[in-house]
């Protein structure tokens, strides 16, 4: 069973503060932080959903699905600003591309 709730670290205090909530339980989700400053979480155990944690908002919301659900896979910000997940959950080995702009995860085939 996963949980919904987030919290941030201040490395400063060395302490951690709550964040909000994600709009749907995780675990085996990954995290990747984008250039705007927003995080993107993708997946988790039996989850195909991604959402966009916005720092200056507080505040979680859903962005595109993933194809397929992914769970312990790796999420990889590329230097063009898009994230490639890849990994576990597909038994066709293939990966998906997330784009910042367009707020959508696109399949690759392998």
């Amino acid at each position: 069973m996963g949980l919904a709730n987030s919290e941030l670290y201040d490395p400063v205090t060395g302490t951690f503060a709550a964040a909000g909530s994600m709009t749907v339980e995780r675990y085996g989700h990954t995290a990747t932080l984008l250039p705007n400053g927003k995080v993107l979480i993708a997946g988790g155990q039996n989850s195909s959903s991604a959402e966009l944690y916005d720092p200056n908002a507080g505040a979680f919301a859903q962005t595109g699905n993933m194809t397929l659900a992914r769970d312990g896979h790796t999420a990889t910000l590329l230097q063009n600003g898009k994230v490639l997940i890849a990994g576990t959950g597909t038994p066709d080995m293939s990966a998906e591309l997330y784009d910042p702009v367009a707020g959508r995860l696109r399949l690759r085939a392998p």
